[in-house]
């Protein structure tokens, strides 16, 4: 939506899907407001929100994983309380980076011309090679 008539639809929608160049209203009331004028966006919008649960599911089964293992082993003594400050530095710095990941993400150039193949370096001609 863009308009003021479209604000109420978009609150009560499942998904409400603005135009940043829409009225204020339009823009409250929805949950995703495209900053482009660009409907591509929305597929990559899908994309990242994806790809950021699929990080949180990793996050969460690494945290739980580690505690699955670290607290019996130190219920029973068997981890110093060193080594256990060692490996919980180490479980927060793999979470941080598997968070840090989604940072490279970029969307998709939209769609191709037919027959044309992506500019990636196993695709450049030799020329262009660096």
């Amino acid at each position: 939506g863009d308009g003021v008539n479209d604000a109420a639809a978009l609150a009560r929608a499942d998904l409400g899907i603005a135009m940043g160049s829409g009225t204020d209203a339009a823009i409250g009331a929805a949950d995703v407001t495209l900053v482009r004028e660009d409907l591509q966006a929305i597929a990559d919008a899908v994309r990242l929100a994806r790809r950021t649960l699929g990080a949180i599911r990793a996050n969460l089964a690494w945290a739980f994983g580690y505690n699955l293992v670290t607290v019996p082993l130190a219920a029973v003594g068997l981890l110093t309380p060193m080594l256990a400050a060692a490996a919980m530095s180490v479980s927060s710095l793999l979470v941080v980076g598997n968070s840090l990941r989604l940072c490279a993400w970029q969307p998709d150039g939209g769609p191709r011309k037919p027959g044309r193949r992506p500019n990636t370096p196993h695709h450049r001609p030799r020329w262009e090679t660096v």
